[in-house]
């Protein structure tokens, strides 16, 4: 568990690494070379990066021309749309209507070390996470948690690194609180506040919940549920808090019992009224 833990803080280490040098390569972009962005959605398509890394200046670029910037692709055996003349034609064309600052060697050189950055931080980002799921795989029913859909290898890491062994909780609502995934209510003698959430429980429930309730239909379903139930309906927030304890109950049962996500199961327990009340 202490390993899961250095090795999912090393990845988030290199993953803010990763970002931060992924920024730098579009601001030198967006100041000499702009419209490879509208080329281009991602700076790092396999491609681009090609052309980047060998004329990384529209001047350079028309003066390649498009039949060698084909003519590159297919040396490093690239192929389909992405590879293709019309698209090596696009790039060209968006170089003879740039509007980007007139760059030198100075220019050529930032983004050269930029890129060897970025790639070395991809190596990096692929090897700490190769041994996060080989370590985190040890864990017994770690792999049943990825049954949830919705979640991934690095959500599963994640909740280990910070819960530990199961067997020190007895009880979900123990592991609730450890995680900080918990209303907390400002309160001062008769006086009470706003109910705000903690600090760490705000992380985890826009790292986690927020793209569960997108792709998870059960977790979707609970989240509406909450929201729109005729008493005492909950704001978004607390909404998402409360779908973030459904999870905490869910892994808990999993990595105790050894069992599989049913989703049908899950929210069994969901009472919902038989007719919402009708809009306006």
């Amino acid at each position: 568990y202490a390993e899961i833990r250095e090795v999912v803080s090393s990845r988030d280490r290199i993953m803010k690494e990763l970002n931060a040098a992924s920024n730098r390569i579009q601001r030198w972009l967006k100041i000499y070379f702009p419209e490879y962005l509208t080329v281009y959605k991602k700076f790092d398509t396999t491609t681009g990066m090609m052309i980047l890394e060998k004329a990384p200046l529209p001047d350079m670029v028309k003066a390649l021309g498009a039949d060698h910037i084909v003519k590159i692709w297919r040396q490093q055996k690239v192929r389909g749309k992405g590879a293709s003349l019309n698209r090596a034609k696009t790039l060209v064309d968006a170089a003879h209507d740039s509007v980007g600052k007139p760059g030198g060697q100075g220019a050529v050189m930032e983004i050269q070390m930029l890129l060897e950055d970025y790639k070395v931080k991809k190596q990096q980002l692929e090897m700490v996470t190769s041994v996060m799921e080989e370590l985190t795989m040890q864990i017994p029913n770690a792999d049943k948690m990825l049954s949830v859909n919705g979640i991934g290898l690095v959500t599963v890491a994640g909740f280990i690194s910070e819960v530990g062994d199961i067997s020190r909780f007895k009880n979900p609502k123990q592991i609730q609180k450890y995680a900080g995934f918990e209303l907390v209510e400002n309160s001062s003698g008769k006086h009470k506040g706003r109910t705000t959430i903690s600090k760490r429980g705000r992380k985890i429930i826009y790292q986690v919940v927020l793209p569960l309730i997108r792709i998870n239909q059960e977790f979707g379903s609970i989240y509406d549920y909450y929201r729109k139930r005729i008493k005492n309906p909950l704001k978004g927030r607390q909404a998402m808090i409360a779908v973030g304890c459904k999870l905490i109950r869910v892994f808990f049962a999993i990595m105790t019992k050894g069992v599989v996500f049913n989703g049908t199961k899950m929210i069994e327990d969901i009472h919902r009224p038989t007719q919402l009340p009708q809009a306006a």
